[in-house]
């Protein structure tokens, strides 16, 4: 228990770090592009050796298939009725919730452009997706590989997404005091979910470890597609492509170490 609080507390540590500097300073937009697509690459190595694999072995094909059809769908449902919330900014490329213009130097839009419920639509996407995964965290610290991979993807993912959601809700008028509250209270969330997760399912087997882990996958490949991937390819071209293979590339030697 005390190695999945500090597990927690490490991969939740990245939305209080990334909110920190969206709410106080901003970068270009190339580099954002390149933090989303790093974080994409990762996590693709994250939900196929550590989220759906343990899953199939624990259920089967049918227990995990269903799991991930479940995670896909909720997230998808959830997040398109969260862009739908969002005034759509003038570039609608990608998901309007992660507005990475927010937090760019490039001042290529008014604060109007940007839609007022933004920075909150993210934060609860982000926790959308955060708890299954954080979840999943808790189960993986008893596996093989001991979580090591999910616990960087979940890190490097939080990182950038904290960021442009923080730095709407400064676009937007508000503090940073509020900012970060609201970043740190998701981050204190998803730290508890992954001990809830190694304390509730510590030695469970079959279903009731397949189906969140499988779960978890399926909102990651949602999240992928509908978020991190089609920003990061819209804002940062041919280098995310490198960015999303080294991303992979660090993943996989971690898991394989």
């Amino acid at each position: 228990m005390v190695r999945a609080a500090i597990f927690g507390v490490i991969a939740s540590s990245a939305l209080i770090i990334g909110a920190g500097i969206g709410a106080r300073f901003r970068l270009p937009q190339r580099v954002l592009a390149m933090l989303l697509a790093f974080a994409a690459g990762s996590l693709i190595t994250a939900l196929a050796f550590e989220l759906f694999e343990d899953s199939y072995e624990h259920g089967g094909a049918w227990t995990s298939a269903l799991g991930f059809a479940a995670g896909a769908v909720v997230f998808t449902v959830i997040s398109t009725w969260l862009d739908r919330q969002v005034a759509h900014p003038r570039d609608t490329a990608g998901s309007a919730k992660l507005d990475t213009a927010a937090a760019s130097t490039e001042r290529d839009f008014s604060p109007s452009a940007v839609g007022s419920s933004a920075g909150l639509a993210l934060l609860a996407a982000v926790t959308l997706d955060g708890v299954p995964e954080n979840l999943a965290l808790g189960i993986t610290l008893g596996g093989e590989g001991g979580g090591l991979v999910l616990l960087v993807a979940i890190f490097l993912s939080n990182l950038p997404e904290s960021l442009v959601g923080a730095a709407a809700m400064r676009e937007q008028g508000r503090s940073v005091t509020y900012a970060m509250g609201m970043w740190t209270g998701a981050a204190v969330l998803l730290a508890v979910s992954v001990v809830a997760g190694r304390g509730l399912l510590a030695g469970t087997e079959g279903a009731g470890v397949s189906l969140p882990l499988a779960f978890a996958a399926g909102a990651v490949v949602a999240s992928l597609a509908d978020t991190l991937m089609p920003e990061a390819y819209e804002k940062g071209g041919p280098y995310s492509a490198l960015a999303t293979a080294a991303g992979f590339l660090l993943s996989y030697v971690l898991s394989v170490a």
